[in-house]
C-alpha cells in the first residue's frame, strides 16, 4: 500500500500584497473542498503536514504565522484551516515546499511516497513543489477544487504540466483523490 501524506501549502496568508483580490476571490471557491480534503485525511489516518511561507522571517513559527494571517485581510479563509498543534508545520521561504527545508526526509521518516498537494497558488507554489516532489521520486496528486490560483490560464497551464511533465495524477475533487487511496 502507497503511503500517502497531505501537504497543505502556503494557506497562512495575510492578503495584503499584489493580486491579492484575485488570490482571495479563488481561495473561497477552494476552502469548502479544502477542509473536506483536511477532515477526510484525519478520519483516514492520512499525515497531514502544513508548509507555508515564513515571509523572510525566520523567527516566525506557526503561532506566529497564524496570528499575522488572522491579522490580515481575509481571516475568515484562515479560522477554518488553522493548522492543529499536533500536526507537523514547515516553514518555507522560497516557491517549493522541499527548497532548503526538512520535509523530504519528514516524508520519507513517515515512509511516504505520494504526495496530495494543496493550497495556493496553483501556478506558483503547487507547480515548483510538485516539480520538486517529481524530481525525488514522491508521486504526486493534485485536486483541483484544492488548490487556489491567481491567473487561471496559468494555472490551467501549470497542471497540464504537471499531469504531462510531471506524471502528477490531477484529479477534480477531494471524493476523486481519496478513491484512489
Amino acid at each position: 500500500m502507497t503511503a500517502s501524506a497531505l501537504i497543505v501549502v502556503d494557506m497562512l496568508n495575510h492578503y495584503e500584497h499584489d493580486d491579492a483580490d484575485l488570490l482571495i476571490s479563488d481561495v473561497e471557491r477552494i476552502l469548502p473542498s479544502l477542509e473536506r480534503m483536511i477532515r477526510e485525511a484525519k478520519t483516514r489516518r492520512i499525515e497531514t503536514i502544513f508548509a507555508n511561507d515564513n515571509h523572510g522571517d525566520w523567527s516566525a513559527g506557526r503561532q506566529e504565522l497564524v496570528e499575522r494571517a488572522l491579522a490580515g485581510a481575509a481571516p475568515h479563509l484562515i479560522e477554518p484551516i488553522i493548522p492543529p498543534a499536533d500536526v507537523p508545520f514547515v516553514a518555507k521561504r522560497r516557491h517549493s515546499i522541499f527548497h532548503e527545508t526538512l520535509l523530504a526526509y519528514l516524508l520519507r521518516e513517515h515512509d511516504v511516497t505520494q504526495i496530495i498537494l494543496a493550497g495556493q497558488v496553483t501556478e506558483q507554489c503547487i507547480l515548483y513543489s510538485a516539480l520538486d516532489a517529481y524530481l525525488r521520486h514522491f508521486e504526486v496528486v493534485v485536486a483541483r477544487d484544492c488548490v487556489a490560483h491567481i491567473h487561471e490560464d496559468l494555472a490551467e497551464a501549470a497542471l497540464k504540466m504537471m499531469e504531462r511533465n510531471m506524471h502528477a495524477r490531477v484529479t477534480a475533487t477531494p471524493e476523486e483523490i481519496l478513491q484512489l487511496l
